[in-house]
C-alpha cells in the first residue's frame, strides 16, 4: 500500500469512530451534553477520557485524567502537545466521559504547590508515570465550568 492510501484509510477510520482512535487524534466528539458537576468526586479517581480542543476545527484525543479534591486535572507532562497548543489559543474544551459531554474551560496550573500536590497523586497511579513537579516546564490543567 502507498503512504497516501494508508493515510486515507487511517483518516476514514478516525472519522468513523466519532473521536480519537487509540493514539490517533480525531475530530468532533458527540454525546449527550450534561451540566458540569460541582465537583468530580462522583467519578473514578483516574481513567481515560476524550478531550476536544479547537472548536472551529475540532481536534480530539484520548487522555488520562486524575481527580484531586473534587477537581478534574489533565496532564501533558513536559511535552507541549498539539492539544496543549490548541488550548493556548482557545481554552474552551469539550470532555467526553462515559458518553456524556461536558463544556469546560482548561486552566493551566502554574502554582508549584498545586503541581506538587497533583504530582504526588498522579505518580501514585503507576511507577511509570513521571512527576510533573520535577520538570522545568509543565502543562497540567484543571478543568472547570465555562
Amino acid at each position: 500500500m502507498t503512504n497516501r492510501l494508508v493515510s486515507s484509510l487511517l483518516a476514514v477510520i478516525a472519522l468513523a469512530c466519532n473521536g480519537p482512535l487509540g493514539l490517533l487524534p480525531g475530530g468532533k466528539l458527540t454525546g449527550e451534553s450534561r451540566p458540569t458537576p460541582s465537583d468530580w468526586n462522583g467519578v473514578a479517581k483516574s481513567g481515560t477520557v476524550q478531550l476536544e480542543t479547537r472548536p472551529e476545527a475540532p481536534y480530539s484525543v484520548n487522555i488520562s485524567y486524575r481527580v484531586l479534591d473534587g477537581v478534574l486535572y489533565i496532564n501533558a507532562g513536559d511535552t507541549e502537545t498539539q492539544w496543549v497548543k490548541n488550548i493556548a489559543v482557545d481554552p474552551n474544551v469539550l470532555l467526553r466521559m462515559n458518553g456524556a459531554l461536558y463544556s469546560l474551560r482548561a486552566q493551566r496550573v502554574s502554582d508549584p504547590a498545586e503541581i506538587a500536590r497533583f504530582g504526588k497523586e498522579w505518580t501514585s497511579q503507576s511507577m511509570f508515570l513521571r512527576d510533573p513537579a520535577n520538570f522545568d516546564e509543565v502543562w497540567v490543567y484543571r478543568l472547570a465550568s465555562r
